[in-house]
């Protein structure tokens, strides 16, 4: 099965320099529709407007983290099957544990590539 290019994309990230590098990366697979919010508040807000096919989550974010989105996105019908990638700097253990219990789809370790990024989604979007 193809990844379908044009499924909207939303990218959670606080910093505003991560949010351009990820959809510059998205925009290099194909993907243009893209949009993004600077924390799970926000995030969920626009979900509550738009369906998205893939959301792109940073860990480490205020007031609300991509671990308390990734929670609130599972425990609402509505939005409890839509592929969740957490990025995050840290490659703590725990972390990961703990985001898996939560229902994650997927894991990057800042840095990454295009490529480490393709192979992230395909992997959600295909299972």
């Amino acid at each position: 099965m193809a990844l379908d290019l044009s499924m909207p994309i939303l990218v959670v990230d606080d910093y505003k320099t991560m949010i351009r590098i990820i959809r510059n990366l998205l925009k290099q697979l194909g993907f243009n529709d893209v949009d993004d919010a600077c924390d799970g508040t926000e995030a969920l807000s626009k979900m509550r407007e738009r369906d998205y096919g893939l959301i792109i989550s940073d860990w480490n974010m205020e007031p609300m983290t991509g671990y308390d989105l990734l929670k609130e996105v599972r425990n609402d019908g509505k939005f409890a099957d839509i592929p969740f990638i957490m990025v995050t700097a840290e490659a703590k253990s725990e972390n990961v544990v703990a985001a898996k219990k939560a229902g994650v789809s997927n894991y990057i370790v800042k840095p990454f590539n295009a490529q480490t990024l393709k192979g992230k989604i395909e992997a959600v979007i295909q299972a």
